[in-house]
């Protein structure tokens, strides 16, 4: 059979609620502190965060520099590595030249001789 709801069971469920809710409101009033120490760690964060990028704004700006200078230096090392080709085609060209006038000056004397 049902029990009947009287006006003091009522009451006594209402508190037993009211209790619950009360417990409930502090954890999350623990939770709120906890949030908020969290935020103030995202800050910290935030703000080392804001110092890495001035540094990297800092190492690009170097970088930009670098770039330049070595783009630069780069054209002199090419411009000087074309000379030394010309220069090596040049002597091969040479040698090559030297090598077939002592052939043929070779085949002379001994043509010559014969």
């Amino acid at each position: 059979m049902a029990q009947e709801w009287t006006e003091g069971r009522l009451d006594e469920l209402s508190k037993k609620v009211d209790k619950g809710f009360e417990r409930i409101d502090r954890r999350f009033e623990q939770v709120d502190r906890r949030f908020e120490r969290i935020d103030r760690r995202f800050e910290q964060v935030d703000r080392r965060f804001e110092q890495v990028d001035r540094r990297f704004e800092q190492v690009d700006t170097g970088l930009a520099g670098l770039r330049t200078e070595m783009k630069t230096e780069f054209t002199a090392i090419r411009t000087e590595i074309n000379g030394i080709q010309r220069t090596m085609i040049q002597m091969m060209v040479a040698l090559t030249a030297a090598i077939l006038a002592g052939f043929a000056g070779i085949c002379t004397l001994i043509a010559t001789q014969l």
